[in-house]
Order: structure tokens, then C-alpha cells, then sequence
């Protein structure tokens, strides 16, 4: 730990504190140097601002907060969404020099829990994990006004942005968690992020004056391919034949429960060592599965998108999707579980273009309009009114009530504080309309992702600009290593010229659709995400000759 009076870092030289991380990093986790982009966070970081650090899976991005953690004086806190996630970062700290690190989970007894806040409390642990459900508890949040939390981490942040994958309602009660806890820095840390969840996560949690680390998603040891198919029995075939044939250990994602049984089972018969996993497996069982593929006793797992964060095991040379996922962010996330030792790996989806119609099932999301209207009554009746308070007065549990909160929020019939949250001067009419109206938003917003994955599926250009130009990065030529590139589907593979149109990132307005910004520019098209429409590719000409497309001159995204 720092000594509490040492010169505070805002007033040192920046190159005195480079010289401190490295030195820290050495002597505690035995590493020889700090990547630059890692020190890039650290050092603002320790000078009190928040930083959002967008870095590929495998990149290092846990060092970001463990090494600043070493020469601060108080107690950095973790909200981490998965008890196998926050495990696995434990392990890996207890395996170095650092300070002690503990959860706060439902998972453990009790008396555990007890125990480690006891070593919270008395400063004998550095690091604290906690699921969101836990930091946003009073009583858990009135423990740790009694220490002083340095820094508040948010790990796998996009889980804060209902435009990105795997929304986690509850992260968007965190702003004001860390209100309660007198604005710790915040450091929040995401494998992929597109511009538009880089913004999202920056207002979702009260980020002021943000340093945004972003780039490095291009992994030129990934072989990409796409193997398209019209016969469902055809398609399954052909995954289990070609599965058979790569070198694990490798991931297969499925798209259902039953897919990923008979999947597992096929591979079995064909000789593989397969496990099948999914949600709804014992908890028990999902270990077992977790830790025989970390082990090496399991050569490949089919799963559902169950099977993701906390898996960090760098030998793994393939992941392929069996069917089209939901989106472009859960895939390159998926993907980025492939080769994270910089070794040769393979990332093969199997597209079926039927098999989108089951991922557009899973976007649509009907309101509970009975709930939504209670809780904006209950809120309504009193204001200032806590979550908790919510939940005993309605008898809701889950995330039903943090949905209907946040859909409330979202359109602005609450507002939150550090006391609860409070209804706005609108009728109550209006304010479940505009809920509704939200959830018919982001309703679009999921089928126009479906919509992108589509067009990555079925480009004929380089799948790896198409990929990196959807995270805000430029390829300047295509890659010349994808199937599409090494089959000669795009005429122009060697062309150096910039396709004339907007800019990605920046914004625009388009005559029907509204605001949105620039995901892509291709040749002959551009790739819009607009706030109230989600994702449409428009013709370059059409826009061109139209003029329905401008450009808006504002900020650029983050």
C-alpha cells in the first residue's frame, strides 16, 4: 500500500509514476514490462480520473487495476457479473506477491462471507469481488463506507449498455453505488465495446472527464471463415465432421440447450472427448465441465453462450459456432477465446440463413406493462423510494423489477439519486407509454444486430474489416487472409483507395431514421447505427444521389 503521505500522484510527473507501475508490477507479479496501453490507463488513473479501456480478450487488461491497486492506500473493489469470473481472477492474484483477495457471494457459507469482510475491514484484504446484485445491497454499501474504497472496477462493463451483448439490468444501478461511496475513480474494462457501448458505458455509470483506451481488436493469428448451407441435416453433418478433424482443445457454440446435447453426443461417437454445457445444468455439473476443459480432460465443449466469460485458458486453437449467434459483439467476443497465445487458431461459423430466424426470436421481448405500471405507482406514492423497498412492497424478485426500473429510467419517468429513485412530473399513462416505447426500441435495435450478423455472414468483402470496422477500427486493406479474401470473392483485395462517404465514428442525421453514427464504410455502402432504429446499411449511391443522409458536426463518438 501507498503511504498515506505520499505526494498524491495528480502532482508527480507522469514519468515518475510509469517508473513506480513498473517497478510494482516487477517486484509483486514478476512481469518484465507493462504494455504501453496498459500503462496508458494506470497512470491517469492514479491521478483520480476514470478510465474506460476497451483491449481484446488476452490482452492484459486485469493489470490495469491490480498494479495501481499496489500504491494506493485504500481497498479496490471489483464488480465482476460471474462467481467462476471472479474465482478465476482470485486464483490468479493469489499466485503472485499481492495483497489479499476475497469475495462477497451467495454462493459461499455464511460464515465465509463474514470472515472476508472481516479482512475487508480490518485491512488485511486489498481486493474485494462483488456481483452487481451485492454492490447495490445497503447494507453491503454501508460496510464499505467504513473503509476507503480507492477504486471501483467495473469488469465486462458492456454488460451496462443495452446496446451491446449480455445486459446485465442490475450494472446500471452502479452510477449510483458509487455515489453512495463518495465517487471512488472508476475503471471499467470490456473485451468489445463498439463506439456507441463505449458511450453508453461512459453515461451509464456517471463517467466524468473519462480517458477511453480503445484498439488493438485486430487478431491477425485467427483464420476466419464462414461455411454457408441450405440443409439443416447438411450443415450438422458437416460441423461434426469438420469438428472432428481440428486439434483441440476448441469451443462449439450451439444455439440451443438440445443442440448442444446432440452435438456433444455426435462428436462423442466420432471419437472426440465432448462435454456438453448450458444454463440449465447443475451447478455442480457446469464446474465439473469448467474445470475438466481448463484441466485438459475435456478436448472440446459444446455449449450455449452460457460458456464464456471467466474462460481463461490461452491454448484454446478453435471456437465455431454451429449456428449464427445473436450479434457481431457475442461473436468477436466468443472468437476471442481462440488462440489467446498468439499461436495459429481457427474461428469457423456454420451460417444457415434460416437459422436467423431463431435468433431474432430470442430479441423479442414483451414488456410487463401490470409491473411497469406498479412500480412507477409505488414510486410515484413515495419518493425517494430504494429498489429494496420495491422489491418487499410489489413481491417481485429477480430481474423483472429491475427491467421494469430500468425501462423507467431509460425514458425518463425515474430518476435516480443516492437516496432511490423518484417519478417524474408525467402522467401515469404517459410514463408506461414511453416504457413501452423503449422496450419496442431496443427491440429493434436487437433484430437490426441479427440484421449485422447477417451482413457479415454473407459479405463478399474482407470479413476482418468488416469485423474491426464495426469496433470503430480501420483495416486499410483488406486483410488478404480470410475465406472471402483467399478465394477471391472481393475483386478489389489489393486496393489501397478509401471508399469516398462519412466517416465511421463520426455522426449523422438521416431524413426518416434520425440521429445514428458511422459503424462502416465499405465500397459501395455505409453501416449506420441510429438511436431510435438500430443498425441499417445504406447504398452509397442511393445516399449520395438522395441527400437523405448528412453529416452532423458534433464530438466524435468515444
Amino acid at each position: 500500500m501507498q503511504d498515506e503521505t505520499h505526494t498524491p500522484f495528480s502532482k508527480r510527473p507522469p514519468d515518475a509514476i510509469r517508473e513506480d507501475l513498473h517497478a510494482a508490477a516487477h517486484r509483486v507479479f514478476g512481469w518484465k514490462a507493462l504494455r504501453p496501453e496498459q500503462v496508458d490507463a494506470m497512470v491517469p488513473l492514479l491521478g483520480g480520473r476514470d478510465v474506460l479501456a476497451v483491449m481484446a480478450t488476452g490482452s492484459g487488461k486485469s493489470a490495469i487495476y491490480q498494479v495501481p491497486s499496489l500504491l494506493l492506500p485504500g481497498v479496490t473493489v471489483v464488480v465482476s457479473p460471474l462467481i467462476a469470473l471472479q474465482n478465476d481472477q482470485i486464483a490468479g492474484l493469489d499466485h503472485s506477491a499481492a495483497p489479499e483477495a476475497v469475495a462477497i457471494n451467495s454462493r459461499q457459507r455464511e460464515s465465509e462471507n463474514e470472515s472476508n469482510w472481516r479482512a475487508v475491514l480490518e485491512r488485511d484484504a486489498d481486493y474485494v469481488f462483488l456481483a452487481p446484485e451485492q454492490l447495490v445491497k445497503d447494507d453491503v454499501l454501508a460496510r464499505l463506507r467504513d473503509v476507503q474504497v480507492s477504486l471501483l472496477v467495473i469488469d465486462e462493463a458492456h454488460c451496462v449498455s443495452m446496446w451491446g451483448h449480455d445486459f446485465r439490468p442490475e450494472y446500471l444501478r452502479l452510477a449510483d453505488a458509487r455515489d453512495a461511496l463518495g465517487r471512488p475513480p472508476v475503471v471499467a474494462l470490456t473485451a468489445t465495446a463498439s463506439p456507441p457501448v463505449r458511450e453508453d458505458i461512459l453515461s451509464a455509470l456517471g463517467m466524468q472527464d473519462p480517458i477511453v483506451i480503445a484498439g488493438g481488436f485486430d487478431r491477425p493469428n485467427l483464420d476466419i471463415a464462414v461455411e454457408r448451407y441450405t440443409d439443416d441435416a447438411e450443415k450438422r453433418r458437416a460441423v461434426v465432421a469438420r469438428v472432428s478433424s481440428l486439434t483441440g482443445p476448441g469451443i462449439v457454440y450451439a444455439a440451443t440447450r438440445k443442440d448442444t446435447r446432440r452435438y456433444a453426443d455426435a462428436l462423442r461417437e466420432a471419437g472426440v472427448e465432448a462435454r456438453c454445457y448450458h444454463a440449465g445444468m447443475r451447478a455442480h455439473e457446469r464446474r465439473e465441465v469448467h474445470l475438466g476443459f481448463l484441466e485438459g480432460r475435456c478436448d472440446v465443449v459444446v455449449a450455449t453462450s452460457a460458456f464464456g466469460m471467466g474462460i481463461d485458458k490461452p491454448d484454446v486453437r478453435f471456437v465455431v459456432h454451429a449456428s449464427v449467434p445473436d450479434s457481431v459483439d457475442s461473436y468477436y467476443q466468443q472468437i476471442g477465446r481462440a488462440g489467446r497465445d498468439g499461436e495459429q487458431a481457427t474461428a469457423l461459423m456454420f451460417y444457415r440463413p434460416e437459422d436467423l430466424s431463431l435468433a431474432t426470436f430470442f430479441t423479442t421481448h414483451t414488456p410487463d406493462e401490470e409491473l411497469i405500471a406498479r412500480v412507477f405507482a409505488a414510486v410515484r406514492a413515495q419518493s425517494p423510494t430504494r429498489l429494496g423497498r420495491l422489491r418487499t412492497e410489489l413481491d417481485v424478485r429477480g430481474r423483472r423489477l429491475s427491467n421494469a426500473v430500468n425501462l423507467l429510467e431509460r425514458c425518463g419517468a425515474l430518476v435516480s439519486g443516492r437516496r432511490g429513485f423518484c417519478a417524474t412530473d408525467i402522467p401515469p399513462e404517459e410514463a408506461l407509454q414511453r416504457a413501452v416505447d423503449a422496450a419496442a426500441a431496443g427491440e429493434r435495435l436487437d433484430r437490426s444486430r441479427v440484421d449485422m450478423m447477417r451482413g457479415y455472414a454473407e459479405t463478399r468483402g474482407c470479413r476482418r474489416q468488416f469485423l474491426l470496422g464495426y469496433f470503430g477500427e480501420t483495416l486499410p486493406r483488406p486483410c488478404g487472409e480470410c475465406d472471402t479474401c483467399r478465394e477471391g470473392a472481393r475483386d478489389r483485395v489489393t486496393t489501397d483507395a478509401s471508399p469516398a462517404g462519412p466517416a465511421p465514428n463520426s455522426r449523422v442525421v438521416h431524413a426518416d431514421w434520425g440521429p445514428g453514427v458511422v459503424m462502416s464504410l465499405e465500397h459501395d455502402r455505409v453501416t449506420v447505427l441510429f438511436d431510435a432504429e438500430g443498425y441499417r446499411t445504406l447504398s452509397l449511391d442511393a445516399i449520395t444521389e438522395s441527400g437523405v443522409l448528412t453529416v452532423n458536426v458534433e464530438e466524435p463518438v468515444a
